[in-house]
C-alpha cells in the first residue's frame, strides 16, 4: 500500500479549493478564472447515463437563476472532451436543451483525486457525484455527496449558495428551510456576558431573529 497516497487529508469546508487547469467544452479553463465569483463545481460519474442526463438538463434550464445570483456552474467527469461534446450534442438533439456552462475533462482523474472525490487507489470513477460551493476567494464553503442512483436537487443547490451569500452579507445565520425573504437568525453568543445580556428581554438568548 502506498502510504503517501493514503495519508492525504480529505478536503474540508474552509479549505482553499485545489487549483487546476484543463480542457472543457467551452475551451481551456482554470479554477483561477472564476476568482471573484461564486462557483458550483459538480462532478458526475459518466456521460450518457440517465441520472446525470437529468441533472444536466435541469442545471441548463436553471442557468438564468444561477446567473441572477452571480453563481457560475462548472461540471466535471473523467470522460474525455469528445465524449462530453457528443453527449451535449445528443442532449440538444433529443431534449432541445443547450448546455452552455463548461464541462471539464479529467481522464487522468487528477482533479477528482485532488478534491477527494476518489481514493487515489480507486480503480474507476464509481464514487463520483460530489458538489462543491466555492466562494469568490476560492474557499470551499459547502460540499455535498450523493450515491450513484440519486440525483441532486437543482433548487437546493440554488438555495444553498443564496443562503451562504446572504449570511455573509448580513453577518447572521439562516434557519432550517430558509428561502429568500425569510427572517435570519443572530449568531449565537460566545461568552457568558453576551448570553446574559441577550436574555434580559425574556427572549431565548440562543435563538433570536436578526433585526434588519
Amino acid at each position: 500500500m502506498n502510504d503517501t497516497n493514503t495519508s492525504v487529508r480529505a478536503l474540508r469546508i474552509g479549505d482553499p479549493a485545489p487549483e487546476f487547469r484543463a480542457r472543457t467544452t467551452c475551451g481551456e479553463r482554470a479554477l483561477a478564472d472564476f476568482r471573484g465569483k461564486w462557483l458550483l463545481l459538480f462532478a458526475h460519474p459518466a456521460d450518457f447515463t440517465p441520472v446525470c442526463t437529468s441533472e444536466f438538463i435541469s442545471f441548463a434550464k436553471a442557468q438564468d437563476k444561477f446567473d441572477a445570483i452571480g453563481r457560475k456552474l462548472l461540471g466535471l467527469s473523467i470522460d474525455s472532451l469528445y465524449s462530453h461534446l457528443a453527449w451535449l450534442r445528443d442532449i440538444h438533439e433529443r431534449f432541445g436543451v443547450t448546455v452552455t456552462f463548461p464541462i471539464v475533462e479529467d481522464p487522468s482523474m487528477a482533479i477528482a483525486t485532488a478534491y477527494g472525490m476518489l481514493d487515489p487507489l480507486a480503480p474507476d470513477a464509481g464514487a463520483i457525484r460530489a458538489s462543491y460551493v466555492i466562494d469568490p476567494q476560492g474557499v470551499i464553503r459547502a460540499m455535498s455527496w450523493y450515491p450513484l442512483n440519486v440525483g441532486r436537487s437543482v433548487d437546493e443547490q440554488l438555495r444553498l449558495v443564496r443562503a451562504l451569500q446572504v449570511a455573509d452579507e448580513y453577518g447572521g445565520s439562516t434557519p432550517e428551510g430558509w428561502h429568500e425573504g425569510m427572517p435570519m437568525l443572530e449568531l449565537a453568543p460566545t461568552s457568558l456576558d453576551a448570553a446574559l445580556q441577550r436574555g434580559q428581554d425574556g427572549a431565548a438568548w440562543y435563538f433570536r431573529e436578526l433585526k434588519s
